[in-house]
């Protein structure tokens, strides 16, 4: 079991759903903005960045909705942990709501919401929301 603690970040997008999905769910779109490349095999997503890779299994997702991926390296050790992008419009503003759902160390915590933060940040430029 990890020890790991959860979190969330909320972001406001000015995009369509299908945009988002898309940039959040293939590997071309995931290239953009996540991850210098990204290949995938079956379920498993390999996320490269500059000459290291992780592997993570997509397990689970609804159009429209979310989608969720875990670190083989948390599957092996049997860490119940993930990291998941859901998707929604707010009925007040209209806008797009990209929630982010991870897991972190708590002496990482800090440093981890601000690596999304610079993340979601260069997944705006690239879909210019």
């Amino acid at each position: 079991m990890s020890d790991k603690i959860k979190f969330e970040l909320e972001y406001l997008l000015k995009v369509s759903v299908k945009v988002l999905e898309n940039s959040v769910s293939t590997p071309a779109g995931l290239a953009e903005w996540f991850a210098d490349d990204v290949n995938i095999k079956e379920d498993i997503y390999t996320f490269i960045w500059d000459k290291s890779e992780q592997k993570a299994r997509l397990k689970s997702k609804k159009s429209g909705a979310f989608v969720r991926f875990k670190w083989l390296e948390d599957e092996e050790e049997g860490n119940d942990v993930f990291f998941e992008f859901q998707f929604s419009i707010d009925p007040l503003t209209k806008s797009l709501v990209l929630r982010v759902i991870d897991f972190s160390e708590e002496d990482e915590l800090k440093e981890s919401k601000q690596l999304w933060d610079s993340q979601i940040q260069e997944l705006k430029r690239h879909l210019g929301a």
